[in-house]
Order: C-alpha cells, then structure tokens, then sequence
C-alpha cells in the first residue's frame, strides 16, 4: 500500500497580497479600513470570494517579543473597492 501512494505538491491555504494604503476621499483619509490588493485578484466579482476571510499582516520586528522576531496583525475582509478587485 505505501508504495502505491503518489506524492503530490504542498497545497498553499493563504493567498498574498499588497497592502495598497488606506481608505481616503478627497480630503480624508479613514487609516481604519485598508486596502489590499490580493495576488489573482483583478475584478469584482473575484474579489467576493475573500469577503468575510480572515487577513493576517506579518512583519519583522527590531526586538523579540515572546521569543519570535515577526508579528501579527489580523483583519478581516468586509468589502470590494472600485471594480479592480481591492479589497
């Protein structure tokens, strides 16, 4: 039976993405709400499988802190932006 078994690729459970700024009009700026542009993501329509998706924004820091160099920041995907497929 082991020697049946085929060897298949790692499958990638996150996507990656950019984060492009923050939500602003012409005067203001909201740094509540971000936005990301996600890798393979060119429409609206694509975009609406993310909605409701958990967002992880990981960097590396100078100091540790509970043993690790990186930290985590998380969101979560609420709506499209424009008809680009930012999110």
């Amino acid at each position: 039976i082991l020697g049946t078994m085929v060897k298949t690729e790692a499958v990638r459970l996150y996507a990656k993405g950019v984060m492009m700024g923050y939500r602003r009009s012409k005067v203001k700026q909201y740094t509540h709400t971000s936005l990301l542009q996600i890798e393979g993501v060119t429409s609206k329509q694509d975009s609406e499988f993310y909605l409701g998706k958990k967002v992880a924004y990981v960097y590396k820091a100078k100091t540790k802190k509970r043993g690790s160099m990186f930290r985590c920041m998380w969101g979560k995907v609420t709506q499209p932006h424009g008809q680009s497929g930012v999110v």
